[in-house]
């Protein structure tokens, strides 16, 4: 693994620093844990740094932490569990297959500087194959000062790089990508970067149209050979954000699953429903994509609605 040093029993000392190549980032200012320990021995803490003025991560409304960055840190405490606590070797691919998380904004706050958050993970469901871990379940639950500002659910495998280069065959090379397709404007996907949005707009309500940026510096850390999931995440985020006009919609709560591989070269189709029936002052709102006329993801989010 690199040299890396593998924990295997139980750490109750003072949390081990990070690498920055265990949460599969390339930036230090995207890579947001940086202190660990195994306090049992499938659960660990991880200790987090939230940035208050990140470029793409930017607080919501201007006073709380955005949701995908605490979906983002512990996804990056999963991936670091995962390597240091289990010997996940570096480079092998991480395939998540659902993701579902909750915040709970009225303990999300955006101070004036850098906030610290402990992310209790817990694995279950462990999947070996001899001494190489080929799939798990990790839970999340996310504290800033005692207080629960989230929680979360993923399920993971691993794929070895031999492994990834036979499923992927032809698509398994790395590549750059730009959409010439022009953007959604800011405002209705809920952003206020151009450079940021990743839908285009179609014809008709409520479909838009994917789009990559392999340029891009937070969702492109390293060279990609298709469409990352935090991309995915984002276009459903944005897809939600244009359907529901006429309110702020901030989705806090976000269940979804991933289906296959979606391609740079091909059209990714995005199309959103608002769902009937929300509780009074909510909405929830159910994002498809496609590509090839196969379901890529799907997902339902939910949360406030806020009068513009």
């Amino acid at each position: 693994m690199s040299g890396l040093a593998i924990a295997t029993r139980p750490q109750r000392k003072t949390g081990q620093p990070v690498p920055i190549e265990l949460v599969h980032r390339t930036r230090p200012g995207d890579a947001f844990p940086h202190r660990w320990t195994r306090t049992d021995e499938n659960r660990f803490s991880v200790t987090a740094r939230l940035p208050h003025d990140h470029p793409f991560f930017a607080p919501v409304h201007g006073d709380r932490h955005d949701p995908l960055l605490l979906m983002e840190a512990m996804r990056q405490a999963a991936m670091l569990v995962f390597h240091a606590g289990y010997g996940v070797p570096v480079g092998h691919h991480f395939l998540m297959s659902g993701l579902d998380y909750a915040c709970y904004a009225e303990h999300m706050a955006v101070g004036g500087e850098p906030a610290d958050v402990e992310i209790e993970t817990t694995c279950s469901d462990l999947v070996w194959r001899g001494e190489t871990l080929a799939r798990g379940r990790v839970d999340w639950l996310v504290r800033r000062d005692g207080l629960l500002i989230a929680a979360g659910t993923g399920l993971t495998r691993f794929i070895s790089p031999s492994v990834y280069q036979r499923m992927r065959g032809a698509h398994a090379q790395p590549r750059p990508w730009r959409a010439t397709t022009r953007p959604l404007p800011a405002a209705q996907a809920g952003r206020t970067r151009a450079d940021d949005v990743v839908l285009s707009p179609t014809p008709h309500r409520n479909l838009w149209e994917l789009r990559v940026d392999t340029a891009h510096r937070t969702l492109f850390q390293r060279p990609k050979d298709h469409v990352p999931g935090m991309l995915l995440l984002e276009a459903a985020r944005q897809a939600a954000c244009a359907a529901t006009t006429g309110a702020r919609f901030v989705p806090t709560a976000g269940v979804t699953r991933f289906h296959q591989y979606a391609e740079f070269d091909r059209p990714c189709w995005i199309r959103a429903s608002v769902l009937p029936d929300t509780l009074p002052g909510t909405l929830a709102v159910r994002v498809t994509g496609q590509q090839d006329a196969q379901s890529v993801f799907t997902a339902t989010l939910s949360g406030p609605a806020l009068a513009r």
